[in-house]
């Protein structure tokens, strides 16, 4: 049974049914789109993706429609998994990056080879595959762009991200993590990207708490765990992470920003947490 959605995202409503999904593929020589359209939840997606089934759940899988074309023997199969927000559809994407691939300007962003491909947009993350003998390179891209044009002619990053500072920034190292960022279940939602300063790697990452006092909580349980004195107030600060090092940070608003270094070592990075700060 097909049940019609409705997600509301940069400022429209999008009606996203599997079967609109398969409306929107475009039709491409030599392939036909088959009639068959299967449809997973979170209660049942195990039955498809097994093991990786937990993390679409955590970055807040709603449903994903399983589309094919055929040529043949051969086809090119089709995931679309929708998520509860563009943020998390993003940051399904990022997690499954890999730096074997070649990018594409395709939604948001895009990754693939000669058989598969992957890219997000919207709040929709796609991925695309073929056990074809031959390339099918050229037709998932052809497929790849109709369908993202049509979930979402102007992917991006999530603004939050777009305002990371360029300098020393490592490429295609922005993500989302959802929950446990660092191992600290208090630390959810965050916006981050990797840098390098004279060969120091670090993270620079960013809170929106929506509200000052939600980022109060949240400093309050981080100060708790780093026992530290509940004297912290808006403006720079130091948390002494007994697991992760120093975790310079500042508190503006209803934002956080902070950098993470894996060595726990300083890495002298106080202007990209101020250059961030400044543009919140």
């Amino acid at each position: 049974m097909i049940i019609t959605l409705l997600c509301c995202y940069a400022g429209g409503v999008i009606a996203q049914t599997p079967q609109e999904l398969k409306s929107w593929l475009p039709a491409i020589s030599g392939w036909t789109i088959s009639e068959e359209v299967e449809v997973f939840n979170p209660d049942n997606l195990f039955d498809r993706i097994n093991g990786a089934a937990p993390l679409f759940i955590e970055n807040n899988f709603r449903e994903m429609t399983s589309m094919e074309y055929k040529r043949g023997n051969d086809y090119i199969t089709i995931q679309a998994y929708r998520h509860a927000s563009p943020e998390d559809a993003f940051g399904m994407y990022a997690s499954e990056r890999s730096s074997g691939l070649k990018q594409h300007a395709i939604g948001g962003e895009a990754q693939g080879d000669e058989g598969n491909l992957f890219f997000f947009a919207g709040d929709i993350y796609v991925k695309m595959w073929s056990r074809s003998e031959a390339s099918v390179e050229n037709t998932l891209l052809e497929i790849g762009k109709g369908l993202a044009n049509r979930i979402d002619s102007n992917a991006s990053y999530p603004a939050l991200l777009r305002l990371f500072p360029s300098e020393g920034k490592e490429p295609y190292t922005e993500a989302y993590i959802t929950a446990n960022y660092i191992g600290h279940e208090f630390l959810s939602h965050v916006y981050l990207a990797k840098y390098k300063n004279d060969g120091k790697a670090f993270q620079l990452f960013l809170i929106d708490g929506k509200t000052p006092d939600k980022i109060k909580e949240i400093l309050t349980q981080y100060y708790t765990f780093a026992r530290q004195p509940l004297e912290f107030q808006e403006g720079e600060l130091v948390i002494k992470d007994r697991y992760n090092g120093d975790i310079p940070a500042i508190w503006k608003g209803r934002y956080l920003i902070g950098i993470y270094s894996e060595n726990g070592n300083d890495v002298g990075a106080q202007k990209w947490l101020n250059e961030l700060g400044a543009k919140l």
